[in-house]
């Protein structure tokens, strides 16, 4: 069992203040031989230092809370993974909500990271193109700064003034360079499996994958995950029987749309082009392997965190991350070319 401030400062010989100036990282001056007594004397009784009292004397408590869409979706697992790994270089305690991708529950789990004492909030996920939604997050933002930082990954419509640090992947360009991709292929006949048509990220991705096709792709909005990619399949060429080839917004998505081929005869890629987006570890891995586009995003939440530690020192305001295509087995050729 740890031992308490009241018992280091005794067995040390130091009063109660040295030993909380010392093991609370004050810049108030000890000498090196106090000090190190301390130092040594809080290591052999596994003192553990409070750190909301120690963020009363250094003003930041460096706890983190990260809200998310949904634990467990590899897009979000990447991102959280990034601010984990700056968080143990910066000692910092991280704190990860779900939100189930609800407005409402969103707005009201940051307002409890905010009672709860989060020095920083990382909110890991795009926006949504809902004015009810951009106006709390404002607010919520607004009234967080007056104590903290906020961090939002993702485009958000919100107003430049919103006293928040920004993180983002070019969504459009990954969108773009799908679509160019498979033009380059021959492919005219395009569908496109889309998550949620408010959400900024995927909006911009479905955009750029018209201006690079150079016309509108047949759209079909799934939930995004793997069910709702092979449901989506069957959608898609209901609407259109001709489709050559197919482009998700997730590659969770593509990798249903990939088992919807193999259970209906569509041989990948010779009847069925398929491509996803963001590069989860498994595209690679698939057979066949998945082209996609590689987002960043542990990169990104590393970003995020850090960004957030420096803003106190007057750091950079927003960091946009470039996107690149992965070619892999999942497309080729059209057979219409």
């Amino acid at each position: 069992m740890g031992g308490n401030l009241k018992q280091v400062a005794r067995e040390a010989g130091v009063s109660l203040a040295t030993a909380s100036r010392v093991l609370s990282g004050s810049s108030y001056p000890v000498s090196a031989e106090l000090r190190e007594r301390v130092v040594e004397v809080a290591a052999r009784l596994d003192y553990v230092p409070n750190a909301q009292a120690r963020a009363l004397i250094t003003g930041n408590a460096r706890t983190v809370g990260v809200l998310v869409g949904q634990v467990g979706d590899h897009y979000f697992d990447a991102l959280v993974d990034g601010v984990r790994r700056v968080a143990a270089e910066e000692s910092c305690l991280v704190t990860v909500v779900s939100t189930d991708r609800d407005p409402e529950r969103e707005l009201a789990s940051f307002r409890q990271l905010q009672s709860h004492g989060a020095s920083i909030i990382i909110v890991a996920g795009s926006g949504l193109d809902d004015e009810e939604y951009r106006v709390g997050l404002a607010a919520r933002v607004a009234s967080f700064s007056q104590t903290g930082r906020v961090v939002l990954l993702g485009r958000h419509e919100l107003d430049a003034g919103v006293p928040a640090v920004r993180v983002e992947a070019d969504n459009h360009g990954a969108g773009h360079a799908l679509g160019a991709h498979l033009r380059r292929l021959g492919h005219t006949r395009v569908g496109v499996l889309s998550g949620s048509g408010v959400v900024t990220s995927t909006v911009d991705r479905v955009r750029g994958v018209a201006d690079g096709l150079g016309r509108a792709p047949t759209v079909v909005q799934v939930p995004q995950t793997r069910d709702g990619g092979y449901a989506g399949m069957s959608q898609l060429l209901a609407l259109d029987a001709d489709l050559t080839a197919v482009v998700t917004t997730a590659d969770q998505m593509a990798i249903g749309a990939l088992a919807y081929c193999r259970d209906h005869g569509l041989a990948v890629p010779t009847d069925m082009s398929v491509a996803g987006c963001n590069d989860i570890w498994v595209a690679r891995d698939l057979t066949p392997s998945l082209t996609t586009v590689h987002i960043p995003l542990e990169e990104m939440g590393g970003a995020a965190l850090r960004l957030a530690l420096a803003e106190e020192n007057g750091g950079l305001k927003r960091q946009f991350f470039p996107v690149q295509l992965v070619v892999r087995e999942s497309t080729g050729p059209s057979p219409d070319a």
